[in-house]
Parts: structure tokens; C-alpha cells; sequence
């Protein structure tokens, strides 16, 4: 790579066959300024746009549209610019030193070039700097899996004041309905929505929906070394990726990582004695408490205190700026005005003011010299992630990170408290040896899929975990012999659904003689794109979801809203399906369950009988042009058939909700044998944000067809 500016002594800068850039470096400041200089050169748009989103003004540097100046106001309230002097004063000195020299590298590429998409909307990008990395840390951190858990819980208050009964939702949220206060629940006023929907589904966020990862000891391992792999599960109907490939090569060591572009640090990956990767975990860090309003103040232990204010303008493109207050606590952002008599909720992310600890942690990985040293590191990272490691001596181990809230012993945080009596505020957070680990666990497999694993910690930090499919189905798999790499690639494409098997176990006695009927007898239970079952199933499976909560609950528009507009049957469809597979339920009511998967499947329409690649496919479109632009000027790629269902290995799940399209399925696969050197990858996308680059899309083919490219150190004197 030609670089203009200034470059540390003994840093180059270099692609590889695949277009992914080595950082050749004598020591960790040369890794970082590379890592940011490459990060700029390649994703600089991305990185733009991804900023812009997180400081609330895309309104006023991109577009001015009612929906940006809505994007915006979310991300005033959560406020990630605010509240970074004190964190940037808690990192060390090496930190610091280090993301200095990450920020430099970013900023000597925006010296050099800016992208012309930016030029074109008359946006000139300013200076990375270390506020910038703090707002990425968090952002990456919350989005969106956090995002679900606000909704669920708002989606519980909205139950109850609907009139639900405990028994119906106890069968749905087992044990969640410990202390709950009907009556208060009741007068809470609910003000505008915490995530609006065009948050939820907004181009330029990169969303941790859901991902696998799993690692397997030498004596599972044909190899005899151990195995590790992972394939974070986010959309991949955006282009560029969300992930970036680097590999960094020290004199002694090789790290091959991907990592976000904004933010340092190897967030996945392996070096030569220890490999990592990592999922999202259902931590539940979002708690909402009743505040009662009065003239400006809150209620607390019997007089009202003033809430702080604190004022945002929003600039808008074209438009005139639009002047918004947030009222704040101890509890969070009220969903409300204090001004207005009443009870509304304060809502809180455990994480929002945090990010010193995480970047200092990220400094310590790349020392970590095996999985015990590197579990006490991952522990410190303060956002909720499953960590799953592997070394070089066979060694595997697993920790949950993330800033778990210790609570009063009779509240596990889903229900709002009463935000008057301090019995209900948060008493600091679990410690990373009481969250959820293992090390060397005798069965000689570890698997995480976002899946409930409480029973490995002692505090529980769980309560709305996904569904245990994927998790089981892998684990199947990896214990059926001894695994090695060609098993890993197998389990990437696996497209079984255990879901669908424990359903037609029920749906298949009342299954009538037709077309549609023998389609699903004859089913193999797989969510390959020549699958007509699949598509079928489906169908019924969506009405299946109307017919039984819809009659006995909120009505049939609310679960088609729900289907059609939230991420309730998206995150937390386990909990739906708990109900489905049972012979009694409060939601039957004097109906059997034969009789509702009867109803259901007599709904499912001749239409249905197409292909799954027919039907579950997607266009992978450039996040800030997208649509705007011919599909001959190649920004957008598709359509693309994806693979795979809700609770398939291989997830694929796509969704039309508040008229966008997403989609969540492995965006990034990697596999590792510790035991040899490099890493084996691939990517839905390339290296590079230039449309009119060769690495544009260079990898979309072998990710498409599941195949990998292997990642290799360089010789440093070529």
C-alpha cells in the first residue's frame, strides 16, 4: 500500500491473494496504527456512516428525512457520545498510548482521501479520536440483541395492561413473573416507543442477532489438537460486511483476526497459541423501574427529587433543528415528561457509561498465553458476549462477559419495580468467576448458541435466552466421532431443524392426503433451497403462532403485528414454542392441541408449495446508496438464495418487517486447529466499501457455496 503521511518506523502495510491486509510490525503501537490506517483506507465510509449514526446526526450531515431525524432522537436518548471523560481518565497508560497511535493511522488515510460518497453530500468526516472508539465499543455492545431485551419487557408491560392473566403469562415467561405488582404495572404510561422500527431495521448498524460458536478438546479432535470455530450470525443483506479481516505479523507471533471497523482490537480470531471466538449472550442488563411524576420530579423514599435535563439539538439537513429534552435518573431516561403527572418507566443499559475496562481488557488479549489467562481477560469485557477458547496445549474453556446488575434476591430484572423505593436499585454487577464458565469440561465439546447457560455460573444472568435448537443440534453433531475441520465445515452448512422434527412429531398423525399434506410427510426436515417442505412448514408455523395466541390472547391482529413489525418471534420464539409443544396449556383453553395444528395447517394456501431458495432469498444492498442506484451500477448484489431457518446451524433467517428487509445468518465463518498455523475463513463480502474495488464482494462466492480461504502469514521480506 502506498501511504503519504506519516508511518511508524517498521510498519508495512500489505494484501494478501485475498485482498486482506497484513500489518507487518515490530510491536503492539505499529499493530494498532496499522490496524486503524487499514480500517480507514478500506471502510472509511462505514466507519462515517457508523459514527454519524451513534452521535444522532445523521439527519444533519446525510439525509434530512423524517426517519433519519427519528434514527437520530434514539440515539440522543441513549446518549454513547456523553460520558466519556471519566472512562477515557480510567484507561492505563498502555491503552491509551495504543488506541492514540489506532486514531492516528485512521486519520493519516482521512488526510489522504475521503470517500466521494461524502464529497457528494458535502460531508467532510472529522478527526478519529478517542471519544469515537468509546461510542463504537458501545454501540457494538447494544445493538441489537440488548435492543430485544427493552422490547420483550416493554412487550410484557403492554400484556399485562392488556389484561393476559398470570397464568398464560407465566407459561410464556416461566419464573419472570416473581413479584410482579398488577396494579402498578397497570398506571404506567407508555410514551413513545424505545426503539423505534426504524432503528431496529437502520442500514448502517451492525446487529448481533444471534451466532454459534464451539470448541472441541484433543480427545474429540481427529487431529489430536484442539478445534475451535464460530459464525456470528448478523445481517448480510448490507453491503460492505459488517466484519473485517486483518492479520497482524509480529516477529514471533501471527494474530489473524475479525474485527469492526472504528474499533481496535481483535474481537475474534486466534494467534499462534490460542484461538477465541464469540457470540452474543443473552445477559439481561436492561431493567426499567416506575417513577411517579410530579412537577418535574420523581418520587424517592417519600419526597420528590428534580430529574437533570439534558437538552439536544438535531440539526437537520435542509430543515429546521429540532430541540429535544431527556429526563434522567439514577434509573435511566424516562419514557415520558415529569412535567405530565403520572407513572412512567426509567429505562437503564448496565454498559451505557462504560468502555475503559473492555479496551483495557482488549490491550491484555493479545498477551494472553492460554485459555485460563485468557478467560480472566474476556471476563473483564463489560458488554455481554460468549467467549469460547482453545490452545495450543489442548486446553479448551468458556466465559460469559458482559456487566450482569446484582439485584434484591426477589427480582430478576423483567418485571418493572417501584423506582421509589431503593430495595429495587442495582448493587453492583456479578464478577467474571460467578458468571457462567467452564474450563476443560469432561465431555471434551463446549458450545454456545446464545442458548441458556446459566447452569454453568453462579449468578444467573439469563432470563430470555433463544432457543436451545441450534445449540443441540451442534452438539449432536460434534460428539456423533471425532471431529477435524471437514466436520466444522459440515456444521456451517447443517440446515436441520430440531424445531421443525419436534413439531412434526405432532403435525404429522394430521397430516390429510394432498399435495400440500405429503409435502410435509415426506419432508427431511432441511432448510436447503431446493426444500419444498420447508417453505411449507413455514406457512403453517406462522399460522400456527396466530391460531393459538390469538384467540385466547390479544387477538389475531396483535400476533400478526407482532409477526410483521417487531423482533418478538425473531429473539424469542422459544418462548412461543413451549406453549406449542405442549398437550395442555391456559392458552388452549377448551380447544386441544390436535385441534389448533389442525386449524393451522387447513390455512396453509397451495401458494406455499415453492422452493425455500425461492422464497428465502435476499439483495444485498450498499448501505448509504441502496436501492437509490440501476442494479447494472453494481452497488447492489443479488438476489442471493440463503439457507437455513430460525433454528438451524446454519441460520437464515429473513424478515419484511416496517418495510425493510433483513435478514440474519452467518455474515463471518472461521475455523481453527490450534495445533497448525493460520485460519481458515469466509466472509458475505470483501475487504473494501469501493464499489469499483476488486474486494468489493471478492469473498461473497466462496462464502455463498461454503467454502473457505485460507489465511497465512506473509514472508516479511517479499
Amino acid at each position: 500500500m502506498k501511504i503519504k503521511g506519516r508511518v511508524p518506523d517498521d510498519v508495512r502495510l500489505t494484501r494478501d491473494e485475498h485482498g486482506i491486509p497484513h500489518i507487518q510490525t515490530a510491536d503492539l503501537a505499529g499493530a494498532y496504527w496499522g490496524m486503524g490506517y487499514a480500517h480507514a483506507r478500506d471502510r472509511a465510509m462505514q466507519m462515517g456512516m457508523m459514527r454519524l449514526i451513534g452521535q444522532g446526526r445523521v439527519a444533519e450531515c446525510l439525509d434530512g428525512s423524517e426517519e433519519s431525524v427519528e434514527i437520530d432522537r434514539f440515539f440522543r436518548r441513549m446518549n454513547w457520545r456523553g460520558n466519556t471523560t471519566e472512562q477515557v481518565d480510567l484507561l492505563t497508560q498502555e491503552t491509551r498510548k495504543l488506541i492514540d497511535s489506532y486514531c492516528d493511522g485512521v486519520n493519516t488515510r482521512f488526510d489522504e482521501s475521503r470517500p466521494w460518497e461524502f464529497r457528494a453530500l458535502g460531508y467532510r468526516p472529522d478527526p478519529w479520536t478517542v471519544e469515537d472508539v468509546f461510542l463504537m465499543a458501545r454501540m457494538t455492545g447494544y445493538l441489537t440483541l440488548a435492543v430485544s431485551q427493552s422490547e420483550v419487557e416493554r412487550l410484557f408491560v403492554e400484556m399485562v395492561q392488556g389484561g393476559i392473566d398470570d397464568a398464560r403469562l407465566e407459561s410464556l415467561f416461566p419464573g419472570c413473573l416473581v413479584g410482579l405488582d398488577r396494579d402498578l404495572v397497570g398506571k404506567v404510561q407508555l410514551g413513545e416507543r424505545i426503539v423505534p422500527e426504524s432503528v431496529r431495521w437502520l442500514n448502517g448498524g451492525p446487529r448481533m442477532m444471534a451466532s454459534n460458536n464451539w470448541a472441541v478438546a484433543p480427545q474429540r479432535s481427529a487431529t489430536g489438537s484442539a478445534l475451535l470455530a464460530n459464525d456470528p450470525h448478523l445481517e448480510v443483506n448490507r453491503l460492505p460486511a459488517v466484519w473485517v479481516e486483518q492479520v497482524i505479523e509480529f516477529p514471533s507471533d501471527t494474530v489473524f483476526t475479525a474485527n469492526m471497523p472504528g474499533l481496535p482490537g481483535p474481537l475474534v480470531g486466534r494467534k499462534n497459541n490460542l484461538s477465541w471466538g464469540a457470540t452474543y449472550a443473552f445477559i439481561d442488563a436492561v431493567d426499567s423501574w416506575v417513577e411517579d411524576c410530579v412537577d418535574g420530579g420523581f418520587l424517592r423514599e417519600g419526597s420528590y427529587e428534580p430529574f437533570a435535563e439534558r437538552h439536544e439539538r438535531i440539526l437537520v439537513k435542509k430543515g429546521d433543528p429540532l430541540d429535544v429534552v431527556f429526563f434522567e435518573n439514577m434509573h435511566g431516561v424516562l419514557d415520558g415528561d415529569p412535567f405530565e403527572p403520572g407513572f412512567y418507566l426509567a429505562t437503564r443499559w448496565a454498559p451505557s457509561d462504560t468502555g475503559a475496562a473492555t479496551l483495557n481488557a482488549v490491550t491484555d488479549i493479545w498477551a494472553a498465553s492460554g485459555v485460563e489467562e485468557a478467560m480472566s481477560v474476556f471476563g473483564r469485557i463489560e458488554t455481554a458476549w460468549n467467549w469460547v477458547m482453545a490452545d495450543d496445549s489442548g486446553r479448551i474453556g468458556f466465559q460469559m462477559s458482559g456487566q450482569a446488575p446484582i439485584r434484591d434476591g426477589e427480582w430478576n430484572g423483567f418485571t418493572p419495580k417501584p423506582g421509589w423505593d431503593p430495595r429495587w436499585d442495582w448493587r453492583g454487577f456479578a464478577a467474571p468467576e460467578d458468571m457462567p464458565r467452564v474450563i476443560d469440561p469432561a465431555e471434551g465439546v463446549i458450545v454456545t448458541a446464545n442458548n441458556d447457560l446459566n447452569h454453568l455460573g453462579v449468578t444467573r444472568p439469563i432470563n430470555m435466552p433463544m432457543g436451545d435448537y441450534r445449540a443441540r443440534r451442534i452438539t449432536d453433531l460434534l460428539t456423533e466421532s471425532l471431529c477435524d475441520l471437514s466436520t466444522f465445515r459440515r456444521i456451517h452448512q447443517d440446515t436441520h431443524s430440531i424445531q421443525a422434527e419436534e413439531m412434526m412429531a405432532i403435525l404429522r398423525p394430521l397430516l390429510p392426503d394432498t399435495r400440500i399434506g405429503r409435502r410435509l410427510a415426506t419432508w427431511d426436515l432441511s432448510y436447503d433451497p431446493d426444500s419444498h417442505g420447508a417453505t411449507v412448514f413455514e406457512a403453517f408455523y406462522r399460522n400456527l403462532l396466530i391460531e393459538m395466541f390469538g384467540p385466547t390472547g390479544a387477538g389475531e391482529p396483535v400476533i400478526e403485528h407482532l409477526l410483521d413489525a417487531t423482533g418478538i418471534f425473531i429473539d424469542f420464539y422459544a418462548n412461543f414454542d413451549r406453549i406449542l409443544l405442549l398437550d395442555q396449556s391456559p392458552w388452549l383453553g377448551d380447544r386441544d392441541i390436535d385441534e389448533v395444528y389442525r386449524n393451522a395447517f387447513e390455512q396453509v394456501g397451495e401458494d406455499s408449495d415453492r422452493r425455500w431458495g425461492d422464497v428465502n432469498r435476499v439483495t444485498m444492498t450498499n448501505i448509504l446508496l441502496g436501492g437509490r442506484l440501476p442494479g447494472a451500477a453494481g452497488f447492489d448484489i443479488g438476489p442471493i438464495e440463503i439457507p437455513g431457518g430460525r433454528a438451524t446451524p446454519h441460520q437464515g433467517q429473513i424478515y419484511e418487517s416496517a418495510g425493510r428487509t433483513t435478514s440474519f445468518v452467518p455474515s463471518f465463518r472461521m475455523m481453527v486447529d490450534v495445533g497448525v498455523p493460520g485460519m481458515f475463513t469466509a466472509l458475505a463480502g470483501g475487504p473494501s466499501d469501493r464499489r469499483f474495488s476488486r474486494w468489493y464482494t471478492s469473498d461473497l462466492e466462496q462464502w455463498r457455496t461454503g467454502r473457505y480461504k485460507e489465511l497465512r502469514r506473509l514472508d516479511r521480506d517479499r
